[in-house]
């Protein structure tokens, strides 16, 4: 089977609302070079968690006032081991009758507002800060049965997995397959990781990102044959491709923190809006982060906030309006990611910041209001 990409090489007013708790405490691991006291452990080394902040701001602009429905915000970052919620608000304009939050059936946090007033501007911004560390996977870690390919899953994670090892049944995925066997080690076991930094390290560089601000994501068919695409393409394609090999994946939406470096324009992809990437399920490590636009492997740069096992349910904002399709006028996206500081400082203060913004202009979209 012959794949085009590989061999090529390129490198109002407002009111804040839902403020969430105090503080977290100062979280120091241990970076982890072997010392005889188990793994992840040194003694003599801690690392200091960063502080990352996000300000997101989503507008949508119309010709006269117009009616809302609910909207649903994914907004708030899941806590876990690599990252812990500091602080959160939303400002919504115009002041919305209520607000509530719920989890969903995956765990992520959804915000439902509610929007009474007819008005010829939405505003919504999402502010967030979070403890943020980088984690990543150590072969050691893996279970026997998941160090070589095939992975082989067990007890009851066979059954709580099934759902996200099944291919999407909209597309023909033969291409797909080929493409991802082609990772293997001929006459040999493929290493785990080995096999899925590959992956992520071909798309990286034989691939060409392209921004697109219409809904929707290419098939991965489309993608592969195209060498192109956005983050949300190079994930679905790369969740679809691992589930062909037997692997549990899922769709990840977050944000991505572009670290500034003298004399390079662009260090990662996908800055200025929200980010997508894949979690694979590797027993002994549980879900691993894969970025496939940036070939990052594990949490480094990446703030998670919510999960799904398929990518249709992952849009940050949503919502519906009422009028003619004519009145909508355009619609600015914004997202600006930043670095602080010291994370036990009581203020800490911002060193390092990228500000990128994304205007859809005048396109007209589905009455679904869709970031």
């Amino acid at each position: 089977m012959f794949f085009p990409c590989l061999g090529r090489r390129k490198r109002g007013w407002k009111k804040s609302l839902v403020p969430v708790g105090d503080r977290a405490p100062v979280i120091k691991l241990a970076s982890g070079q072997g010392t005889g006291k188990g793994p992840g452990f040194v003694s003599s080394v801690q690392v200091v968690m960063p502080v990352l902040s996000v300000e997101h701001i989503t507008i949508y602009r119309y010709r006269r006032p117009v009616g809302f429905g609910l909207h649903r915000l994914l907004g708030r970052p899941r806590d876990t081991a690599d990252q812990r919620l500091l602080d959160w608000t939303v400002e919504v304009s115009p002041f919305p009758v209520g607000m509530h939050s719920v989890l969903d059936a995956l765990g992520n946090q959804e915000t439902w507002i509610d929007l009474p007033q007819r008005a010829r501007e939405l505003k919504i911004v999402n502010r967030l800060r979070v403890d943020h560390v980088a984690i990543l996977p150590q072969d050691k870690l893996l279970t026997e049965g998941a160090r070589c390919f095939p992975v082989a899953y067990e007890g009851s994670d066979i059954s709580d997995l099934a759902r996200y090892r099944e291919s999407d049944p909209s597309d023909s995925h033969s291409d797909v397959t080929d493409w991802a066997r082609s990772f293997l080690d001929h006459g040999g076991r493929t290493p785990v990781l080995k096999l899925l930094q590959r992956m992520v390290e071909t798309i990286r560089e034989d691939f060409t990102y392209l921004a697109r601000h219409e809904e929707g994501v290419q098939s991965p068919t489309r993608t592969l044959a195209l060498c192109s695409g956005t983050c949300r393409d190079y994930a679905v394609l790369m969740i679809e491709a691992v589930r062909a090999l037997g692997f549990a994946a899922r769709f990840v939406t977050g944000y991505l923190y572009c670290p500034p470096v003298v004399g390079v324009e662009e260090v990662h992809h996908g800055g200025g809006a929200t980010h997508a990437w894949v979690e694979v399920f590797l027993p002994g490590l549980g879900w691993v982060d894969y970025d496939p636009t940036n070939a990052i492997v594990g949490s480094r740069d990446l703030i998670r906030v919510a999960v799904f096992r398929d990518w249709r349910r992952a849009a940050p904002l949503s919502g519906t309006w009422t009028g003619f399709p004519a009145d909508f006028l355009g619609m600015d996206v914004t997202v600006k990611v930043c670095r602080e500081e010291g994370a036990s400082d009581e203020e800490g203060k911002a060193v390092e910041c990228l500000v990128q913004t994304t205007q859809a202009g005048n396109e007209k979209p589905q009455q679904a209001l869709n970031v």
